[in-house]
């Protein structure tokens, strides 16, 4: 019986069929995709910086114009 609407729909009105597949799918490839890559070792890229690095020494303050 569930099989008969699908084909139906899928006859009927297939761009709604096929939006709905699309919307099923999307669930199962946030669970999938990241166990599929760690299975093939995949490795994350370091973070970029959120901040600049600032330089270890003291630091003097500008005076007039020399920034």
């Amino acid at each position: 019986m569930v099989f008969q609407y699908l084909r139906r729909s899928a006859r009927d009105s297939p761009y709604i069929f096929t939006s709905f597949v699309v919307a099923a799918i999307g669930p199962v490839l946030v669970v999938g995709v990241p166990a599929i890559r760690k299975s093939q070792g995949y490795v994350s890229p370091a973070r970029i910086p959120d901040t600049y690095p600032l330089p270890q020494r003291a630091r003097s303050p500008p005076s007039g114009y020399e920034d």
